[in-house]
């Protein structure tokens, strides 16, 4: 699944978890879900976060220095 369609399905998940007429046992199979889905996109995020960090870090290094006097 992409990023964007495992937040669109935990979107899915909360709105099933507020509504009262799901079961006990749905609402459990939908929160591990959401957790499983949760995880995953902390996941994603922590590796978008470390890229541009070094994207960040390479601009930072190839960039010029002036002396001022």
């Amino acid at each position: 699944m992409s990023f964007e369609s495992d937040v669109s399905r935990i979107e899915e998940i909360a709105q099933k978890l507020n509504k009262p007429e799901t079961s006990l046992e749905e609402s459990l199979s939908l929160f591990e879900e959401g957790m499983r889905l949760s995880k995953a996109l902390e996941k994603t995020l922590t590796e978008a976060k470390r890229k541009v960090e070094v994207i960040l870090s390479e601009d930072l290094t190839e960039a010029e220095t002036t002396v001022l006097e």
